[in-house]
């Protein structure tokens, strides 16, 4: 029997992917560059080219910038204004801040307006007006097509108001367009883009009016066909494993992976799951070494990055320190 070898390169390429073609992942590792971002909680994490911006949470701050390749933090423009609760997105270059909130616990207040920011130029600029009667916090904010989607959200701060709305933002015109409503409200969550997709899961339905705020948990998975225009709740195979709020979202290859989060647990959830929606599977992969919720996370290649948050359930402590998933 004649054996024949198998390049090196082909067993490179075997390892760093399973059977089903997907990236693989092994664990999570926390990265340690000479200095440290400012601590901070409720904050986006965004990629625009090579590089990372971190920035927002509950105090007007500068935007920390880390690059992968040189394991390193600089500083940039501060943020115009207070801003916190959302799902920034990169489009053409720039930053988007779309459904953000701003002032003090309990009754934060949306944002009118969105605001761009430039890397090229370290610069930010007002965007459009949020029509007044769709103004929220705290919702999903993607990018498809070079139009963004604001879904859900909530009104009044944590206080109730949590709305299932869905709008299409298109950046080239300035143009607000209201598309049908999500099959449920929910807040305190983020969203992904799979395919032709809209992906939404985890988050709850904040109430501190009636005292409950982060115990009213939603199950559910909901998808938003963009070229069909509806929406569909998947069957309860397809709910969350580990139900909470205020985690992240990030698309890597076919799946969606909800990531850290926040419930009636004192410590905030270290947990990493993700979820096909072709099969309507979830899947456990490693926890973050630090659990947290309140911040965002970036892909960039094969790897997923995630930055600062907050360790227990609140407003406290704000972390500074980035984990790498690879």
């Amino acid at each position: 029997m004649k054996l024949r070898l198998i390049p090196a390169g082909l067993l490179l390429l075997l390892a760093l992917c399973n059977f089903s073609g997907r990236p693989a992942v092994t664990a999570w590792k926390t990265l340690k560059p000479p200095q440290e971002p400012a601590p901070r909680g409720e904050n986006a994490f965004v990629r625009v080219g090579n590089k990372f911006y971190l920035f927002g949470g509950r105090k007007k701050q500068s935007v920390d910038v880390y690059d992968p390749k040189a394991n390193a933090w600089t500083d940039a423009a501060p943020v115009p204004v207070e801003m916190h609760h959302f799902q920034a997105v990169a489009h053409g270059g720039e930053i988007y801040v779309a459904g953000a909130f701003t002032g003090d616990y309990p009754h934060e207040t949306p944002l009118p307006r969105l605001y761009i920011y430039n890397p090229a130029k370290n610069a930010w600029r007002e965007g459009a007006e949020i029509p007044e009667n769709r103004r929220r916090g705290s919702g999903g904010v993607v990018v498809y097509r070079n139009k963004l989607y604001l879904v859900c959200g909530i009104t009044d701060g944590h206080y109730d108001g949590h709305v299932a709305w869905l709008d299409e933002f298109d950046p080239a015109t300035g143009k607000w367009r209201t598309l049908p409503d999500a099959p449920r409200a929910r807040d305190h969550f983020q969203a992904a883009v799979v395919g032709d997709q809209l992906v939404v899961t985890a988050g709850r339905r904040s109430t501190q009016r009636t005292g409950h705020v982060a115990d009213l948990t939603v199950a559910e998975t909901d998808v938003f066909d963009f070229k069909k225009g509806t929406w569909q709740t998947l069957p309860a195979a397809a709910h969350i494993p580990t139900q909470r709020a205020s985690c992240t979202a990030v698309t890597l290859g076919n799946r969606v992976l909800v990531i850290g989060g926040e419930s009636t647990q004192k410590v905030a959830h270290n947990q990493t799951e993700a979820f096909d929606p072709k099969s309507g599977t979830w899947e456990t992969l490693p926890p973050l070494q630090t659990g947290r919720h309140g911040t965002q996370a970036v892909g960039f290649g094969n790897k997923i990055y995630i930055a600062a948050g907050i360790g227990n359930a609140g407003g406290g402590p704000e972390l500074r320190s980035l984990e790498v998933l690879e």
